[in-house]
């Protein structure tokens, strides 16, 4: 029973991270600058992470083959599951004509569309980060704290830049606040699940599930993440996604 709790603390932290970082960006207004240097810092923590304490120990305990192709099933879903949520709906083209730029300017603009979509994807991700969490509660016996500052780090910028769109658009606080709760409370029955679904399941069951969310997180990472730190930070990108790697990479050495 302890387990069960430690499981749903896990996920408890990380859509608390959610929580406080939508709060943050609903009192103060954040400089896109500081949350793009934050999600970059976010996504060094959590490679980190998936090489260190996922990847590695599941290839430890299953074996290669199973880790591999965890690994790579992960990816695939992840990166399917985001074309189909992503990918354009069929619009209607823009007949050529004379009168096309003032078609083009008087087109309706759906207020806090991306602020959805960085809401929605926090659901995606969150729930294969949560499972994560289940199962290294079963793997390590306790609390993994690398992995779940990994996820609270990285849910941080998410609530931050999807809080700010919404708010920007006139969504109101009631509705963002519900948004968020909700998902928080998503995260921690899928990281209860993830340890109540495979406290008895042999170490090789447990290696591929654990790095098929690893593969899943770390395609969300490369298509998700990276890109829109490196939309505001250029160049800087790297340097602070390394310093997230290594504190993280610290962290995993002064825990073992």
């Amino acid at each position: 029973m302890d387990g069960v709790w430690l499981a749903a603390l896990s996920g408890l932290i990380a859509g608390g991270a959610l929580l406080a970082g939508a709060a943050v960006a609903w009192v103060v207004d954040i400089p896109k600058a500081v949350v793009a240097a934050i999600m970059a810092v976010g996504a060094g923590v959590l490679i980190s992470t998936l090489a260190f304490e996922l990847v590695e120990e599941a290839a430890q305990d299953g074996g290669l083959v199973p880790t591999s192709v965890g690994f790579l099933a992960g990816a695939i879903i992840y990166t399917v599951a985001d074309w189909l949520v992503s990918r354009p709906r069929h619009p209607r083209p823009v007949q050529p004509g004379p009168n096309i730029v003032a078609r083009r300017a008087t087109a309706p603009v759906v207020g806090g569309a991306g602020g959805m979509a960085i809401a929605l994807g926090a659901l995606i991700d969150g729930i294969p980060e949560s499972i994560v969490m289940g199962l290294s509660v079963l793997q390590v016996g306790g609390l993994s704290i690398p992995i779940v500052a990994a996820v609270a780090i990285s849910n941080i910028p998410e609530g931050l830049a999807s809080t700010a769109e919404l708010k920007r658009s006139g969504e109101g606080f009631g509705r963002i606040a519900l948004l968020w709760s909700s998902i928080a409370a998503i995260t921690v029955v899928a990281s209860v699940v993830g340890f109540l679904a495979f406290e008895s399941a042999p170490v090789g069951l447990i290696a591929v599930i654990t790095t098929i969310a690893a593969g899943g997180l770390l395609a969300m990472v490369c298509n998700t993440m990276i890109p829109e730190a490196f939309d505001e930070q250029q160049i800087l990108t790297g340097l602070w996604a390394t310093i997230g790697f290594l504190a993280a990479f610290v962290l995993h050495e002064l825990a073992g």
